[in-house]
């Protein structure tokens, strides 16, 4: 099944099955998972600093290595740390159905981000044997090793060296602050999880599902439980840079002033504008400045700034980013150069179907909707069907101690994220 797919028919699990699979979803079994799992790091504010491949990290590795061992699962790794949990179908060679997220987290993060997915994945493990529904291909739970980023530039490094094996050598390489590699706090633990075997990268997947808080106020705002993502919006960031002549602040005739500050304020403002007449699915921020020499009396002789700008579509992209080079080449002595681009990534819209079908066999409201942050799905889009399920942040709130799901909209998620699972392990 791939994108191309699109007007294939599936021979989908009963309609008695995927019910009996939802019930057995236990919604307090899931809200103990999300609290013991946000004990690794817990924050004195409720919140949770659990970054990769810390003590924290690892030790919530093994308990849920542990847990899900219970629940039937055999445990595998990989060499960049991602870890999987796998429950046999009837068809020992079929392709496997995938579902699961990121369990590290920001250093000031909540319970939930890249958390619920995780614990929504191993949720399902637990309601497959609970419900004894029959599947046909393998089903797994799998853990991506350092999505945020934080303590290892890039994010969704376990995600992406999956999908692109080529990248591993470079990620194991990568230092934190301190100095310290991702292979050596690899390498540190090896002993400690030497009962886990060793599986290759990229291996192929039948479809991979994850799980996620939406980390925006869309669901919450039209009181819908469940979003049934189409894809991730496109994202390039730029940085502009302004000059001018560093002079004395009291001194200096405003005629005589070439201030870069200044410069820089003013394509600010028109940038602001180009977002303000933008449809609402463009996103435009200026979240880093500098200015040069930074002393307050002097003026600024140089700035540069950060321009994130995103939106679902290339082509609006394309023109929001030629009108944005206009602003910039109107003032003297600006520059602006695009330092990353994330072409839009739509999800596969077979599994937008079947997610869109479990929920309604489920009688759970869901609505199409766009992620706009980045997940772990960006890279496996590329390299299985994929697709997202999403439910309500409270406040649009994330990154911060104080996310927030409901309860029962997490193991709502759940329940049409484990009738998703079912039907492509059946189709």
């Amino acid at each position: 099944m791939t994108a191309s797919s699109t007007n294939q028919t599936t021979r989908g699990p009963s309609s008695e099955d995927v019910r009996a699979l939802a019930t057995a979803v236990d919604e307090h079994r899931l809200g103990r998972l999300i609290n013991d799992l946000a004990a690794f790091g817990a924050r004195d504010d409720g919140g949770v600093n659990r970054q990769a491949l810390t003590k924290d990290d690892f030790r919530g590795r093994r308990f849920l290595i542990d847990l899900a061992r219970g629940y039937g699962a055999t445990a595998h790794q990989d060499t960049i740390g991602n870890l999987f949990f796998r429950v046999e179908g009837s068809d020992p060679h079929a392709l496997p159905v995938v579902t699961g997220s990121h369990a590290d987290s920001q250093p000031t993060g909540g319970k939930l981000d890249g958390a619920y997915g995780v614990c929504a994945a191993i949720e399902v493990l637990a309601a497959l044997r609970d419900s004894g529904v029959s599947h046909r291909r393998p089903v797994e739970a799998v853990i991506w090793t350092n999505e945020e980023g934080c303590r290892f530039p890039p994010g969704s490094m376990g995600a992406s060296a999956f999908t692109d094996p080529g990248l591993l050598a470079g990620f194991l390489g990568t230092a934190d602050k301190d100095g310290i590699t991702v292979e050596e706090e690899l390498s540190a633990v090896v002993a400690d999880f030497s009962d886990v075997p060793s599986r290759p990268l990229g291996a192929p997947l039948a479809a991979f599902v994850e799980a996620h808080i939406e980390q925006g106020p869309i669901l919450e705002a039209v009181g819908i439980p469940v979003g049934v993502v189409r894809g991730i919006q496109g994202t390039r960031w730029f940085e502009v840079e302004t000059t001018g002549v560093a002079a004395h602040a009291g001194s200096t005739p405003k005629g005589a002033r070439d201030d870069a500050l200044r410069k820089a304020t003013a394509i600010a403002s028109d940038a602001y504008r180009l977002f303000a007449a933008g449809d609402d699915n463009l996103r435009l921020t200026i979240g880093r400045m500098n200015v040069a020499p930074g002393s307050i009396n002097v003026i600024p002789e140089r700035v540069s700034f950060s321009v994130d700008l995103r939106h679902p579509e290339t082509a609006t992209l394309e023109s929001a980013e030629s009108t944005l080079r206009s602003i910039v080449a109107s003032q003297d002595g600006a520059t602006i150069a695009r330092v990353m681009e994330m072409p839009p990534t739509p999800f596969d819209e077979v599994i937008q179907r079947t997610i869109a079908d479990a929920a309604r066999l489920l009688g759970i409201p869901a609505v199409p909707i766009d992620s706009g942050a980045f997940h772990d799905s960006l890279h496996l889009a590329g390299h299985a069907p994929t697709g997202m399920v999403f439910v309500p942040s409270r406040g649009g709130l994330s990154h911060n101690p104080n996310e927030y799901t409901d309860l029962t909209d997490l193991a709502t998620g759940t329940r049409v994220l484990a009738a998703t699972v079912l039907a492509l392990a059946n189709d």
